[in-house]
């Protein structure tokens, strides 16, 4: 029962380690002196609205960035 216990607890360990960091962070916020929902759908969720794709896929920068029609302000 022990070597099972610690094998759970090496794997546990290392399926954690090897999870993706997020990169989002509120300097992001501060850099583009815009909330964090500008980028993202809420609050300290790491999903990522229209304007939040378009951050990433563009070098980390607005400039250039439409809203689209019924969308929220950036």
């Amino acid at each position: 029962m022990k070597k099972i216990l610690l094998l759970a607890s090496i794997i546990g360990a290392l399926v954690l380690a090897s999870t993706p960091r997020a990169s989002g962070t509120p300097e992001f916020a501060k850099k583009e002196k815009k909330s964090c929902l500008t980028c993202h759908t809420a609050l300290g969720k790491p999903d990522l609205n229209d304007a939040g794709k378009y951050y990433k896929t563009h070098d980390y920068s607005l400039i250039g960035y439409k809203k689209k029609p019924g969308k929220g302000t950036p």
